[in-house]
């Protein structure tokens, strides 16, 4: 099942053009990500896909301004955007409920608004009745389901304006076991229809990205730069996973050989 293109909208929430990454100077530089043309537009769930190491990573962390392109440029017509990485970061000595109150507080919403609006994500990710539990009272996949709530609360910031909201997603399911990424993925999918809000999702595993996102968007081995776009909607799942893992598997051998 793959998610539908009921969200999306005209204009774009984050448009990067021509953008490159190097690390270091000299002859030690390595150069991350080349020439990297991408849109995401309003409501549009959109997945990175490449081997490891070809600056998928590199790309959230500039589209999240966590770093700074070496060239090219990046529009955001978000705020900045929310984030949520492969381990949950959650605060320790704060129970989930507290967790995702944190960005609200941070936005300055009220004690009242704060307070319906952590009720509400909890229900959003089926964790109602485990607002008091602190992470370690947790399990792994209900910790991911409090990033993905904490997440979420960081976006509402732009609510309720013309700015639409954007989440970034670094493999945020790549640690956990088979059953619960597959469960979460679904959950995943189910919040995204009850939202407006855009996706960009960082992932290696095609089926994965296959499943997720209305696009799949794939990076070529170090330096990273565009080679192929997929829609979702066009053709079986199956038989798109196949077409895809074909082209990645083409792509890593061509770095290889090189």
């Amino acid at each position: 099942m793959t998610a539908t293109l009921e969200h999306v909208q005209s204009g774009t929430a984050v448009s990067l053009s021509g953008v490159s990454k190097v690390f270091g100077r000299g002859p030690q530089a390595v150069v991350a990500l080349d020439g990297v043309d991408l849109k995401v537009a309003p409501g549009e769930f959109v997945c990175l896909l490449g081997a490891s190491g070809c600056g998928k990573s590199t790309l959230l962390n500039l589209v999240a301004g966590l770093d700074a392109p070496t060239g090219g440029s990046i529009e955001l017509n978000t705020s900045r955007p929310a984030v949520m990485f492969q381990e949950a970061a959650l605060m320790p000595w704060l129970t989930a409920a507290r967790n995702i109150d944190l960005p609200l507080r941070l936005a300055g919403f009220g004690k009242a608004d704060r307070k319906a609006k952590v009720a509400e994500l909890l229900e959003l990710v089926r964790l109602g009745g485990a607002g008091h539990k602190r992470p370690h009272e947790l399990s792994g996949g209900m910790r991911q389901r409090v990033a993905l709530a904490r997440s979420l609360a960081a976006t509402q910031r732009v609510q309720g304006t013309d700015e639409p909201a954007l989440l970034l997603m670094d493999e945020p399911f790549a640690a956990l076991d088979a059953i619960t990424r597959d469960v979460l993925q679904g959950e995943l999918l189910r919040v995204y229809e009850r939202t407006s809000t855009a996706v960009l999702f960082v992932t290696h595993d095609v089926r994965e990205a296959v499943r997720l996102g209305q696009r799949v968007v794939l990076l070529s081995s170090r330096p990273g730069r565009v080679v192929q776009e997929w829609s979702t909607q066009d053709g079986a799942a199956e038989a798109l996973t196949e077409e895809i893992t074909a082209r990645l598997r083409e792509v890593i051998s061509t770095h290889a050989k090189s």
